[in-house]
């Protein structure tokens, strides 16, 4: 048996840096990989689709040239083979990079290969048994679906599969109107598929504010995006032309959708079904999601779980600062904690929707269990001169403030730029000041920025 300091099982957002940390700190650290470096984010989540969204944003400004006084000739085509090697290209090298760094990295052994939790302090990656005082499990997860009627009847794409197309399907049918759902919907209708998103609430992103849940949908629309909201009862089929997807099972209801590609974007699940939990007595939650204290730290000491398999965020970043957290108590003396952090996260529509902290159905709902007032501000993006100028004045800004403290509450930012500038937000969050921080700062014009001072200027009782 091989012994180190610490085992990190799995090469995703948090392992890889972790192990960095780890190692200038002198310890001897096993770094384990079953499949591919670099996790979700670099192989099957934010590098490839962002990538692709670029080629998608790069075909909708060429349709739109006319509007900016520039003349194109002929049709405006997309080639997916090139777009799919521009995206496989982004991606490896970015999957190279993380590879390259761990198994140069000194005091770093890398594995490749299952592992296997055999103890609380023992790993087995097939023929090899190692140990370490500290493991960390940092394994990801994976697209997942309901057991919908006739699903096997139809060879169904996720998200991942969706990735390996070099051709443009036809009618792409999306089943699920959240994220994934609605970045896939857009990026391929401007690629030019038709395309229909089939979601069984009555919005779509239905844990947003309705209005801007609302804003997004006629966003999608006006691209020419089929939406079949209240979906009450999802099944599939097929014919000789290609999947069918049925929305409603009354005798006389919504007709069913016709396609030749169908997409699944209905959730995820954490890779911990066959990781060997069991017998390190690590638990976790009814959805296979391993159970963690404000320090990621499991119930069995000496194990922490990180990134997507332990269920306090699932993005990138939070992964990334569930290493921070790990390494600041370990290392640093410094007690930093998951509930300190402001949640925050991006929908990659076009215009993005930046979101941070609570939305304002939450603090209404604050507002009727404490009874302690709020403010809101409100701006559309029609009266943002930088959104003006570039022609995509879609969407709203939109921000919460507590009354008493003045400190900001929560924010969304629909429009151009979004996803950068309610940064600015963020951080006067996280300094805890109070609104006033941002209105008395001289932003730079023209910008997307410069107008959320305007927006906290006019607040007004959230009644």
């Amino acid at each position: 048996m091989t012994k180190f300091d610490a085992i990190i099982i799995g090469a995703g957002q948090a392992g890889p840096s972790l192990a960095g940390r780890l190692t200038k700190a002198g310890m001897k650290v096993a770094m384990i990989e079953r499949k591919l470096f670099g996790g979700t984010c670099v192989n099957t989540g934010c590098i490839p689709t962002k990538t692709l969204i670029a080629s998608a944003y790069a075909a909708q400004m060429a349709r739109r040239a006319a509007f900016y006084g520039v003349t194109l000739q002929g049709d405006i085509a997309v080639d997916m083979k090139t777009i799919k090697a521009r995206k496989d290209e982004v991606s490896g090298a970015s999957r190279k990079n993380v590879e390259s760094w761990l198994r140069g990295m000194e005091g770093c052994i890398v594995y490749t290969g299952h592992a296997r939790l055999e103890s609380p302090t023992t790993v087995r990656i097939d023929n090899d048994l190692i140990e370490a005082p500290k493991i960390f499990l940092n394994v990801g997860g994976r697209a997942t679906y309901p057991a919908l009627p006739g699903i096997d009847q139809i060879a169904a794409l996720t998200n991942t599969s969706m990735l390996a197309l070099d051709t443009l399907p036809e009618h792409l049918i999306i089943v699920g109107g959240s994220y994934i759902g609605i970045e896939f919907g857009q990026m391929y209708r401007r690629f030019g598929s038709k395309v229909t998103i089939v979601e069984k609430n009555p919005h779509l992103i239905s844990h947003e504010d309705e209005d801007v849940s609302i804003a997004v949908e006629e966003i999608l629309e006006k691209e020419g995006i089929t939406l079949r909201t209240h979906a009450e009862c999802i099944t599939f089929s097929k014919d000789t032309n290609g999947p069918i997807v049925g929305v409603d099972c009354k005798k006389n209801g919504e007709p069913a959708v016709h396609g030749s590609h169908v997409l699944l974007a209905m959730g995820r699940r954490p890779n911990t079904d066959d990781l060997g939990l069991a017998q390190a007595g690590v638990a976790t939650d009814d959805r296979g999601y391993i159970t963690v204290d404000d320090q990621l730290r499991t119930n069995v000491p000496g194990i922490w779980a990180l990134g997507d398999c332990n269920g306090q965020g699932a993005f990138t970043h939070t992964s990334y600062n569930d290493f921070e957290i790990a390494a600041a108590n370990l290392l640093d003396s410094e007690a930093r904690k998951v509930s300190d952090r402001i949640p925050c996260y991006a929908l990659y529509c076009d215009p993005p929707l930046g979101r941070i902290g609570l939305t304002e159905t939450q603090v209404r709902a604050e507002i009727k269990k404490t009874g302690k007032p709020a403010l809101i501000g409100t701006r559309p993006m029609t009266k943002v001169g930088r959104a003006v100028e570039k022609g995509e004045s879609q969407g709203f800004m939109k921000v919460l403030v507590d009354a008493e403290s003045k400190k900001i509450l929560g924010a969304s930012i629909l429009g151009v730029g979004g996803d950068e500038a309610i940064h600015c937000i963020l951080d006067t969050m996280y300094a805890g000041a109070p609104y006033t921080t941002i209105t008395h700062a001289v932003h730079i014009h023209p910008t997307v920025s410069e107008l959320i001072p305007t927006v906290f200027e006019d607040l007004k009782p959230l009644t």
